[in-house]
């Protein structure tokens, strides 16, 4: 038996003992493994799950085990990802923790700021909000006014920053703050991390049209910062968070997850019913069903390809923008697709005539808007490909 096929028996078996059942349904919206010192587990099966993956590493695999990973190599991952899909195993941990800041600060951060935080993030201990977009400072992030004026060992930061995801519930934030303003201002940034129950910081929910408050502003009045949170160089804060999306538009780009999720053509089978020779009985609504799975398949060997020829350990670059766009488009095609297939079973917010697979699909397909939106937009993403992969003109 081969290493790996040895490494998949070991994972399978851990996962048999270790899974529990809960942790084996499709994720519940209030069950999302966020982690941070102030969660609170609905299903005390989600805790469960996240210690165990923890002590095995597996909620960060490929991460060193100095800072609580398994230090997998690419192929191992693979496999434990594929294992974890076949017993149809929830996330044991997400957020920006395990998919931005711990891989910049991987690359990035100093010995300390890696033993400091990298181990909680792993643990699912802290949790991370980002503090990027501004007010008038959004796809133009480099124009950010946020400023950072040095004290002795500290900075002192005054500004406000908007969309920050779940900051009313983070314990850390991760932050673009200008260190210079008679730089240019791509060359002015600094990156810094600060606790959020540091003086002088607020924040603020934005109320949404549905009722939840994901999004935050946060103001940030005479806080003090000290030096030694100061990622990277002083300002060389922009290098950083380059990084940082790169690693976020491959997370949002790669959508989709472990988990397995209802089917297009089961849909299909469902709402549409099938034909004498056991077809979808709708020749449009198959030939579209078939282009979606034909791009699927394509974006699918692109991504492993990406994998394989960043084995010799290169980072994401201009080809995040690529995943981060086609990804996003795709998950969109995906969800008009099933809401086409659903017709006014689509039209439903509650009630006992939607059941909830019609109700989830519903908000996906109003979720999966914001994923065009979030981490850049796609003409954001466009405009990068032009400009850095086909050398366009400006």
């Amino acid at each position: 038996m081969s290493e790996l096929s040895s490494f998949r028996s070991e994972v399978r078996g851990w996962l048999e003992e270790s899974c529990p059942a809960s942790m084996r349904t499709p994720m519940v919206a209030n069950e999302m493994p966020g982690g941070g010192k102030r969660a609170q587990y609905k299903n005390q099966d989600t805790k469960l799950w996240l210690d165990r993956c923890a002590e095995r590493g597996f909620t960060v695999p490929s991460w060193p085990k100095e800072y609580g990973g398994a230090g997998l190599d690419k192929d191992q991952v693979v496999v434990l990802q594929s294992e974890m899909r076949r017993v149809n195993a929830r996330p044991p941990l997400v957020g920006m923790g395990i998919s931005m800041i711990g891989p910049a600060l991987l690359e990035y951060g100093t010995d300390v700021q890696k033993e400091q935080h990298l181990p909680n993030i792993a643990r699912g201990d802290i949790w991370w909000c980002q503090g990027y977009s501004e007010p008038g400072s959004g796809s133009d992030l480099a124009s950010l006014r946020t400023s950072a004026v040095e004290d002795g060992d500290d900075f002192i930061v005054n500004g406000q920053k908007i969309w920050t995801s779940g900051a009313d519930h983070a314990d850390w934030m991760f932050c673009l703050v200008r260190t210079d303003f008679d730089a240019p201002k791509h060359e002015g940034i600094s990156f810094v991390l600060f606790d959020m129950r540091t003086p002088g910081v607020s924040v603020k929910p934005i109320k949404l049209i549905s009722g939840l408050s994901p999004f935050c502003e946060t103001f940030l009045d005479d806080v003090r910062v000290p030096k030694a949170n100061l990622v990277y160089e002083l300002n060389k804060g922009w290098t950083v968070g380059k990084r940082l999306l790169q690693h976020e538009r491959s997370s949002i780009g790669g959508i989709g997850g472990a988990q397995k999720t209802t089917s297009i053509e089961e849909y299909a089978k469902q709402y549409v019913g099938l034909d004498e020779q056991g077809k979808v009985d709708d020749a449009v609504l198959r030939g579209q069903i078939l282009g979606h799975r034909m791009n699927d398949a394509a974006f699918a060997l692109t991504m492993k390809r990406s994998v394989q020829e960043s084995a010799t350990g290169t980072a994401p670059g201009a080809v995040s923008s690529m995943f981060k766009y086609y990804g996003t488009e795709q998950n969109k095609g995906k969800y008009e697709l099933l809401l086409s297939i659903l017709g006014t079973q689509s039209l439903g917010w509650g009630g006992d005539t939607f059941n909830d697979d019609e109700l989830n699909t519903t908000r996906a397909w109003l979720r999966s808007k914001a994923n065009s939106i979030e981490g850049g937009t796609s003409e954001v993403q466009l405009n990068i490909l032009a400009k850095r992969v086909l050398a366009l003109p400006e």
